[in-house]
């Protein structure tokens, strides 16, 4: 006879982690954070700088690449497509400021050993989000430059400008260009303003990191889309004078980021939860 104490394997259940917790935040809240970012950026300037200089050389060498393939009358549409690689840009940027709040040094062996330590998480699978979405930008911006505009190319970027602010369909073009961007960007946002400084602290699926990030937007929209303009304007501001703009303001964006994730979520108890029967 089998003995009644024995554990039945049968009835072992799957164990979950709890879901990040989703608090309702303020503006007061983000300009509270925005007053962390700046103390960050003052406590590790030097870092901060760095890493904002090598997204402005890599926003310059995009719109160089792009004329020297003959095809400048896409250099602002390319620049505002690759701004929105800023939220896996800033992904150093979310390390330091983890570190400062750890009292931990902020060395570049450590940032970058942080880094590296995604190369194959979760994470990785969040620059591909990124990656999907600039490429459905420069997608609807040939579209629409066909439409609008036909199946032309321009000699100069100064003849493209000409065209677009000198005729009702390059108007036209610049308006439904500009609002199917703003579309976009506005997912973007609301899948990575949360998800990627999550992704850098906590062991998560990146799924649920993107849901949390959207659940943080639709549970203060008010403020996080305050936030997301924000960071639109200071970010076109930031192009205008050949990206040199970036290198300031992208360290500022990014720390700030960072203490805006901590106060949208709080991570709920490590222990698992039982899946009921």
């Amino acid at each position: 006879m089998e003995s009644q104490d024995a554990p039945n394997a049968s009835s072992s259940k799957p164990q979950v982690r709890p879901d990040p917790i989703v608090n309702t935040i303020t503006k007061e809240d983000v300009i509270d954070a925005l007053a962390a970012g700046l103390r960050d950026f003052r406590s590790a300037p030097v870092h901060g700088l760095v890493i904002g200089a090598f997204f402005a050389i890599g926003g310059v060498l995009v719109v160089l690449t792009a004329s020297a393939l003959g095809m400048s009358y896409l250099s602002y549409p390319l620049a505002a497509g690759f701004v929105l690689m800023g939220p896996f840009a800033a992904v150093g940027l979310y390390e330091i400021s983890r570190r400062l709040e750890a009292g931990e040094a902020v060395t570049w062996s450590g940032i970058f050993g942080r880094m590296w330590e995604q190369k194959g998480r979760e994470l990785s699978w969040m620059a591909f989000v990124v990656l999907f979405i600039q490429i459905m930008w420069m997608y609807q911006v040939r579209m629409l430059l066909a439409l609008f505009l036909g199946f032309q190319s321009f000699a100069s970027f100064t003849e493209f400008l000409s065209e677009v602010v000198g005729t009702p369909e390059g108007l036209m073009f610049l308006a439904v260009g500009h609002v199917v961007g703003a579309i976009l960007a506005l997912i973007l946002f609301s899948l990575t303003v949360i998800s990627f400084p999550l992704l850098m602290e906590q062991d998560r699926d990146f799924i649920t990191a993107m849901i949390t990030s959207v659940r943080a937007v639709v549970t203060s929209p008010i403020p996080m889309i305050g936030w997301a303009l924000v960071v639109t304007i200071t970010l076109i501001a930031s192009i205008i004078p050949a990206f040199v703009g970036l290198v300031f303001t992208l360290p500022i964006l990014g720390h700030t980021t960072w203490h805006l994730y901590r106060k949208c979520v709080t991570i709920a108890d490590q222990k698992t939860e039982t899946i009921p029967a």
